[in-house]
C-alpha cells in the first residue's frame, strides 16, 4: 500500500516538473518575441529621430527630484 502511494507521489511530481518545464519554455519564447518587438519599435523611433535613451535619462532625473 505504501509503495502505491509513493509511486503516485513520484508520478505527480514528475508530471508537475514536465508541465512546468513546458510552461517555462513557452514563457521564454514569449519573452524573446516581446524583446524582438521592443527592439523593432526602438529602431523605428531612432530612425524617426527620437532618442529614447536621452528621454529615459531625463525622466530618471525628474523621478529622482520627486
Amino acid at each position: 500500500m505504501a509503495d502505491s502511494s509513493k509511486d503516485e507521489q513520484i508520478g505527480f511530481h514528475k508530471g508537475s516538473i514536465a508541465t512546468l518545464t513546458k510552461e517555462y519554455q513557452e514563457l521564454a519564447r514569449l519573452v524573446s518575441i516581446t524583446e524582438q518587438l521592443i527592439q523593432a519599435h526602438l529602431k523605428a523611433l531612432k530612425e524617426l529621430g527620437v532618442d529614447i535613451e536621452k528621454e529615459a535619462k531625463e525622466e530618471s532625473k525628474l523621478d529622482n527630484k520627486l
